[in-house]
């Protein structure tokens, strides 16, 4: 098998690492016509330097990360506590309320019935004014207050003379 080519197997390592091995043994085991071997130590340290650097990065990026995330639960902490308080509130005035309806509700009560009754009694007002209206007698042509102070005798001396009628026991 030629050197610097993966095999194909799976073994579970990625294609960077399979690379980094087989140049490891590379160096270990030179070839005779090969230039004179590489320092592996100064490499290994140099990937091990970059390695620790990269984690160190992402581990700072972690940190800042998790440090939004503790600022956004106080925000959160508070606001809820904000909402308890609201809730609060609003479960007393709504307690006041169930209290306040009862007591409202016996008070209006009577006010159905002073309805009907008002409406009963409208109805009664209404009736008894038609009925006294259509006995009204309503002469047209006569100037307002001539009949004076006596209404009949200015009836019983004028409707004769209207209707050349004589009246049999005047009226």
């Amino acid at each position: 098998m030629p050197r610097g080519k993966t095999t194909g197997k799976v073994t579970g390592k990625s294609t960077r690492q399979l690379l980094f091995s087989e140049a490891l043994q590379q160096q270990k085991h030179p070839s005779a016509e090969d230039s004179p071997p590489l320092p592996c130590a100064n490499m290994t340290e140099d990937i091990q330097g970059a390695t620790m650097d990269r984690i160190l990065q992402e581990i700072s990026a972690v940190s800042r990360k998790l440090e939004g995330m503790d600022n956004a639960m106080v925000a959160l902490t508070a606001e809820t506590r904000s909402m308890r308080l609201d809730i609060a509130g609003f479960q007393s005035q709504m307690s006041m309320l169930d209290q306040r309806v009862p007591t409202v509700e016996t008070q209006v009560a009577p006010w159905t019935d002073r309805d009907l009754e008002l409406s009963h009694l409208r109805s009664k007002l209404t009736e008894l004014q038609d009925k006294s209206r259509r006995n009204n007698v309503c002469l047209l042509g006569f100037p307002e207050g001539v009949e004076g102070a006596d209404i009949f005798s200015y009836l019983r001396d004028i409707l004769p003379k209207l209707t050349d009628v004589t009246f049999n026991p005047p009226p």
